[in-house]
């Protein structure tokens, strides 16, 4: 409901593509850090646990993916600001 009011008031002006632009972008900044830090934690599990290889590379596998998908529907909404 807010959402699709701020995208009313916002649509056609410079501050819809400032906003769009911006939201994008820290989508991508926040989906490379996290999946940074999941490369990272499973790499140091590795390490520590070689035994649990597969379990852990499952489990990094599935969170990125998930990661991945949450700053693709960030990129999205972003994209209705520009219409």
């Amino acid at each position: 409901m807010l959402l699709s009011f701020v995208l009313q008031a916002a649509a056609g002006t410079g501050l819809a593509q400032f906003g769009a632009g911006l939201g994008a972008g820290l989508a991508v900044i926040g989906a490379g850090l996290g999946i940074g830090k999941i490369g990272a934690a499973a790499m140091d599990g590795i390490a520590r646990q070689p035994e649990a290889t597969n379990d852990i590379r499952m489990n990094m596998i599935i969170i990125a993916a998930l990661v991945e998908v949450s700053a693709l529907f960030a990129i999205v909404v972003c994209g209705f600001l520009l219409k």
